[in-house]
């Protein structure tokens, strides 16, 4: 097990340093925040550097000014802003593949990061088609968040739970058979809604309940759980998706942003864009 967590550490280690001499980011910039000039105001941004592959591209991506003129394309009051949708799909599109970009970011899911009020987050899609939990390379949120109770912390604790269990029938090589057939039909749009779609859904449904019944439940730190009832946050989102920054400026912006009108699909009906990104000296 050692030898295990030695090599998958030096792999980490080995791609984040390819990550940094592709992306032109250099360790002064570890030092630096990320000023995100937006058409409601500034937000500042700060990274962590226990999760080095999301830090490395975010940061690229800030240096090569690939936020420039995205918009904040999701917007949910107390729960989070989602930016990352292009304007110019085309000629973004052409950026990318010039930088040789990949469209996902492993994941670096801790217990240290959770998502706290102002916690920046890397959004994904779901587990059927993404088991591996990986990153947008371009998609982020920005909590808002709720405060919550002791009985609404338990309800979102159960939510992870759940999520962690059918995460590993899912990534079980016993099962691999049976997810397979299931991606294939969920990915072919004619049978998706299909009858052997549903059954199969319930099969791996069945086997994560007798995995979340077995298994060790994750509980909240007693830390994170005081700042969900005291500053709020999105305590469902714990240990199945990637945080790897926090705002440290800018809340009010953030908020100015959640609050505003949307339509039937979360979308602003007035864009609101990233107007520019830049690194800043840290102010500590």
């Amino acid at each position: 097990m050692k030898i295990n967590l030695l090599a998958f550490f030096l792999l980490l280690l080995l791609a984040s340093c390819d990550s940094l001499s592709k992306s032109k980011v250099s360790k002064k910039d570890f030092k630096k925040d990320i000023k995100l000039v937006t058409t409601e105001g500034t937000i500042v941004l700060r990274l962590y550097d226990d999760t080095p592959l999301s830090r490395n591209n975010f940061l690229s991506l800030v240096k090569e000014g690939m936020y420039d003129s995205i918009l904040f394309h999701r917007v949910i009051e107390k729960f989070m802003t989602q930016a990352g949708e292009r304007v110019h799909a085309d000629s973004f599109q052409k950026r990318k593949d010039d930088l040789k970009i990949s469209e996902k970011v492993p994941a670096e899911i801790t217990t240290t990061h959770f998502h706290k009020r102002g916690a920046l987050g890397a959004a994904r899609e779901g587990d059927d088609v993404n088991p591996a939990r990986e990153g947008s390379f371009i998609q982020f949120y920005i909590v808002q968040g709720r405060t919550y109770t002791d009985s609404t912390l338990e309800i979102a604790e159960n939510r992870i739970n759940k999520m962690l269990a059918y995460n590993r029938v899912i990534n079980d090589p016993t099962h691999k058979s049976t997810f397979a057939k299931y991606q294939e039909l969920i990915g072919n749009r004619d049978s998706r809604g299909g009858e052997a779609a549903k059954q199969l859904k319930a099969e791996l449904d069945s086997l994560a309940e007798i995995e979340q019944n077995g298994m060790n439940p994750y509980h909240y730190p007693e830390a994170h759980s005081e700042a969900y009832k005291t500053v709020g946050g999105a305590a469902h989102l714990d240990q199945n998706y990637t945080v790897f920054g926090e705002v440290v400026s800018g809340m009010n912006v953030v908020d100015k942003i959640a609050e505003v009108e949307t339509n039937n699909r979360d979308r602003p009906k007035s864009d609101i864009l990233i107007l520019s990104t830049n690194l800043i000296k840290r102010q500590d």
